[in-house]
């Protein structure tokens, strides 16, 4: 079990920093003050002797307190509507102890040489920003602690602070911290390591509701998201490449592209094998987008072949089955003794379970404004989710160093992992280099359908065996995947600690994978959005042949832990789930749903349940759900229960990520699915859409109607530090929503989506 470590405790909660942090301050024209923190490799340190600044250091400006005592803080990361601009100052207002109504907050540019960490993906915001971001707000205090207690000639220890306010009880005194600015400004600033930081029963910020910052100006259409930017000057550009992913162009009509209406360019880029950098197809550069896409609509293009081609969906489907029939091509895993074991079971389970591959679906299409500057710099206005990364890929491009290409981050409408990629951005500052303009490139949405970077599907052959005491002694899970030898396909592989390891005593995870040429990559939860649907599903159905409640039937397995082989290192009882987290969230929501009452329930109505631990979160979720005769389901209520840590750091955002992450599951369980078809994807569109042969090609959102009127979400707090929200929350929804339909129809889902099961019932 991983040791309890309380919120102050270390740096990133960790209780060990590898960095020490100091604090730059500057005065401000007007009598204001400019707080910046910056940490020093613990190298440099130990080069120039303990406690000694290197020469020159890297600074990142956080706060900034003019006279009239407004305060402004500096958001980091990037805002992809998870809520990060809110919630990283929450952390730096709290320890400053200002009046959040003073607080004014300001999107940064990416800027690595001053800004640490600058990420948005795996729920790692808060665990990383945790203790760094606080201490920079309790720095800022202890400097106007200290100009206070200059000027008044008394101990900073008779000093109290509020809402941006220091007082002296003894004599009365009191001040604004914008009438102290200045003096601080002359104050020897703390190392950032030695501040002291509030006890969490101070807390006046940390743990209460805040608005989202901007949320006027989202609801009311201000043009702030990345496919707003305008340059002068700026031409419009549009993308076409192969529907085979990584063929090369072999000709293309571009002399009558070049004749049409508003088109200025139109020219081939040979690209490269790189399914998450610039691929070959042809660029249109014009003066209106929408007249692009009319001569898009003449463009034609003639595709090199490509093996990609001979790659389906039911290629897939036929080579798993070859897979499952044959020994695995390797084990990752391997436990007790599972041939012995399943021979001596009293009953022995097996099924196949099987996901789709499937979009990001962000509502904002993928985009990226470029422009090339007379210095040879490459500035860009972006949506990135991982900045350094897009940073990194456009100077390769463009073979300029890193430090020539300039981004500024724009608020982008939805990421769910697809903006960790950062193919667009690519794109847009070589067409922008070619066309010798600024260039705003946007993908159409079928751009965005079938040029993802997919969550990638899987297939899954369990056998379980459960003794005549009803407990699970052997478990085998024969996953078939993708890869190549022991290399996974991004974010289609599995790890040796998936559940319900180390609480079965003989088990066996074996792997086989097959080629891939579709580019995959990480979508919100990602590996635990899918495998969780697939092992929590059989592990209900494991309960039911032992003829057990499917919540104590997990419970009892975790009271029942294998002691491991061999010392754990750190780094790896940390990724472990802890036991006794589990259980205190799966009975906390078998307490709050009234799990007990699931017998009482109508016909065609039932409960499900399910729990993940993933990106340091823990999860557990019940849902309640009817279905009708006619197979049609209806969620009616969903529980959710979280253990993320000590601290809920604003209940909006924490409430509304859950609630998000389980409505975006039960879009995917629903009837989303990406298939393909000679290597190409079918799907190109939200709304409906037919093939030749008359299938159905679209991808469908949640609609409304089909929400649940209530998800609840509860917090059990623990002593742990506190960590992320918006992934850990998705993975159980959908093996519970399962449960649910098993309860209500007595019919097993396997295979997703529901769209392609048939749930009638009588």
């Amino acid at each position: 079990m991983a040791t309890p470590i309380k919120p102050e405790h270390g740096a990133n909660g960790a209780g060990v920093s590898s960095r020490r942090d100091f604090l730059k301050v500057t005065a401000l024209a007007g009598g204001g003050i400019l707080l910046a923190s910056y940490a020093e490799p613990l190298e440099a340190i130990t080069r120039l002797g303990a406690g000694t600044p290197a020469a020159d250091p890297s600074l990142s400006a956080f706060i900034r307190i003019t006279a009239d005592n407004i305060v402004t803080i500096t958001a980091k990361n990037p805002e992809i509507g998870q809520g990060i601009k809110t919630m990283l100052p929450m952390l730096i207002a709290e320890e400053l102890d200002v009046d959040w109504a003073n607080v004014r907050i300001e999107q940064a540019d990416f800027d690595p040489t001053r800004y640490p960490a600058q990420v948005a993906g795996g729920s790692t915001a808060t665990p990383t920003n945790w203790i760094p971001q606080r201490r920079v707000g309790a720095a800022g205090r202890q400097m106007i602690l200290a100009a206070a207690a200059k000027e008044w000639n008394v101990p900073v220890g008779e000093l109290t602070t509020a809402k941006g306010v220091v007082s002296h009880a003894a004599s009365g005194k009191t001040a604004t911290y914008g009438t102290l600015a200045a003096t601080a400004a002359t104050m020897t600033p703390p190392a950032l390591d030695a501040v002291p930081l509030k006890d969490p029963k101070q807390f006046t910020i940390i743990g209460t509701r805040k608005k989202t910052v901007g949320i006027r100006d989202i609801t009311t259409g201000k043009p702030i998201f990345g496919i707003d930017v305008t340059v002068p000057n700026m031409h419009y550009a549009t993308f076409v490449k192969a529907p085979v992913y990584a063929a090369k162009v072999k000709s293309a009509n571009l002399d009558l592209i070049k004749q049409q209406p508003g088109v200025t360019h139109a020219f081939v880029v040979d690209g490269t094998d790189n399914l998450a950098g610039l691929k070959a197809g042809v660029a249109i550069v014009g003066t209106n987008w929408w007249l692009l896409q009319q001569a898009r609509k003449k463009l034609v293009v003639t595709w090199a072949d490509h093996p990609t081609s001979q790659q389906s969906s039911a290629v897939f489907a036929a080579k798993a089955k070859e897979f499952f029939a044959a020994p695995a091509h390797r084990t990752i895993r391997s436990d007790g003794d599972f041939d012995s074991a399943i021979k001596s079971a009293k009953k022995v389970v097996e099924a196949e379970y099987s996901y789709p591959f499937i979009n990001h679906a962000t509502l904002e299409p993928q985009n990226c404004t470029a422009r090339m500057n007379a210095d040879g710099t490459c500035e860009m206005w972006t949506t990135s989710q991982t900045p350094q990364g897009g940073r990194a890929l456009v100077a390769q491009t463009l073979g300029l160093k890193e430090d020539q290409v300039v981004m500024h981050m724009m608020r982008a409408g939805g990421g769910f992992g697809r903006r960790l990629y950062n193919e667009p951005l690519a794109e847009t500052a070589f067409i922008a280099r070619e066309a010798k303009v600024p260039v705003k490139l946007i993908w159409t949405r079928e751009d965005d359908m079938q040029h993802d970077q997919f969550r990638p599907g899987g297939f899954h052959k369990f056998t379980a065996g459960v003794d005549a005491n009803g407990k699970l002694i052997a478990f085998r899970n024969h996953f078939a995947t993708f890869g190549q030898g022991e290399r996974f396909a991004s974010s289609a592989d599995i790890g040796p600690g998936e559940y319900p390891a180390r609480f079965v005593p003989n088990l066996k995870l074996d792997v086989s994978v097959m080629p891939l040429g579709v580019p995959t990559g990480a979508l919100r939860a990602p590996r635990s959005n899918a495998l969780s649907f697939a092992f929590q599903g059989f592990i209900d159905e494991c309960a039911e042949a032992a003829g057990q409640d499917p919540i104590q039937f997990r419970i009892d397995m975790l009271k029942s832990e294998i002691p491991a082989t061999q010392p754990l290192t750190p780094q790896q009882q940390a990724g472990q789930l802890d036991a006794q987290r589990v259980i205190g969230i799966l009975e906390m929501a078998r307490d709050v749903s009234g799990w007990s009452k699931r017998g009482n329930l109508p016909k065609g109505t039932g409960m499900g349940v399910a729990f993940y631990f993933s990106h340091r979160g823990y999860f557990a979720e019940v849902v309640q759900a009817t279905v009708s005769k006619a197979g049609e389901v209806k969620v009616d209520k969903v529980w959710a229960v979280g253990d993320v840590g000590s601290e809920i750091i604003n209940p909006n955002h924490a409430e509304q990520q859950v609630q998000g992450a389980v409505l975006d599951a039960m879009g995917q369980a629903y009837g989303q699915e990406i298939t393909f078809t000679a290597g190409k994807a079918d799907q190109q569109n939200f709304s409906p859409a037919t093939t030749a042969s008359g299938s159905a090609t679209n991808f469908p959102l949640l609609r409304i109607k089909q929400a649940p009127p209530v998800v609840e979400v509860h917090w059990k707090k623990t002593t742990f530090s506190p960590t992320g929200i918006g992934e850990p929350a998705m993975p159980p929804l959908i093996p519970a929503l399962m449960g649910a339909i098993f309860q209500a129809t007595g019919k097993r889902v396997r295979q997703l989506p529901l769209s392609k099961v048939d749930l009638k019932w009588s």
